[in-house]
């Protein structure tokens, strides 16, 4: 009789109810973590940061920023990739671990795209190549013939970098034998540096430089957009000087563990535009000169973005011999 009773409520559909509830009901469970893979104070950390209230208001419930650093982001974003695939352990994935550490590290414990569900992207930001205000170098052809004279450093978040990369592509491309990379261990101590004056220059995203740069503190030589960024009119971009092949800017996105289930991937997939269309959130954004792309892609465009970032940039490792370890 349990046996025939079991049948009739599985050919129902009933036995599967509880598991769709769970489902439609989430985040009811509780609160949300959203995983940021470097330090506090950074580009990663800063976009988590603005973002975590407005999911949480459109959610309705708690979203909360942990960062769990290490190993250029690699420990977060494997903490992430080995999580349940629940909804609520999320990553705000970067480029720096998904396109330039998968272009130059030569094994990771996970696959930048098979291990996780990639919901949207989120924002992107250009870089910058900077000098302390007291510095003699004015311009980026003055940068260039003094490197090509004596040795001049330029510090970055770290090796396999999309700034060291950068660097490279600019020595390599003006012939400036004497630029010379200096590895960090994230934005925070090569900026330290540069300010005291242990290194000449410094590449970074403009996210967390925007302040220093608009009090005149530090003086930015070229930046990696496409076009002049407005709130900067008179910063050339590398393209206009004649390095075209510096045109890109570091993406942050949302993602999650491989095999969230379709319900929780397409409201987040959908939630995510509006959330960055909110003004006061558009406004902080770009103060920042931080955007979303419009429309953001989400879902199976987002993986394309990701894919054809890795192949451009596993070219540029390899022409430049960067491995990162």
């Amino acid at each position: 009789m349990m046996q025939r009773r079991t049948l009739l409520l599985a050919a129902s559909g009933l036995l599967a109810a509880p598991a769709v509830h769970a489902q439609a009901a989430w985040p009811a469970r509780g609160s949300i973590r959203l995983i940021a893979q470097f330090p506090p104070g950074g580009l990663v950390d800063t976009v988590s940061r603005l973002m975590a209230p407005f999911m949480s208001s459109a959610l309705g419930q708690t979203v909360l920023v942990e960062n769990r650093a290490g190993a250029g982001g690699v420990i977060g974003t494997d903490f992430v990739a080995k999580a349940p695939a629940d909804g609520y352990t999320l990553l705000v994935s970067h480029a720096s671990v998904h396109v330039f550490a998968a272009a130059t590290l030569p094994a990771m414990p996970f696959d930048p795209v098979a291990d996780f569900t990639h919901i949207a992207h989120l924002v992107e930001a250009p870089n910058v190549l900077l000098v302390r205000a007291a510095s003699p170098i004015q311009t980026l052809a003055q940068y260039i013939e003094t490197a090509r004279r004596q040795p001049v450093r330029y510090g970055s978040s770290g090796i396999g970098s999309a700034p060291h990369m950068l660097g490279a592509m600019l020595a390599g491309e003006s012939n400036a034998a004497n630029l010379d990379h200096v590895p960090y261990r994230g934005s925070a101590p090569a900026l330290q540096d540069l300010m005291a004056n242990q290194i000449e220059s410094f590449i970074d995203p403009i996210t967390t430089n925007v302040a220093m740069m608009r009090d005149g503190t530090l003086r930015a030589l070229a930046v990696s957009s496409p076009q002049r960024l407005p709130a900067f009119p008179n910063l050339p971009t590398f393209a206009e000087l004649g390095y075209g092949r510096l045109t890109s800017a570091q993406w942050l996105g949302l993602s999650a563990p491989k095999g969230l289930p379709a319900p929780i991937t397409e409201r987040l997939a959908a939630l995510v535009p509006d959330i960055l269309k909110q003004p006061a959130l558009m406004e902080r954004f770009s103060d920042l000169q931080t955007l979303p792309r419009n429309p953001p892609p989400v879902g199976a465009e987002f993986v394309k973005v990701i894919e054809e970032d890795r192949a451009a940039w596993t070219a540029v490792a390899r022409r430049f011999n960067i491995v990162a370890s």
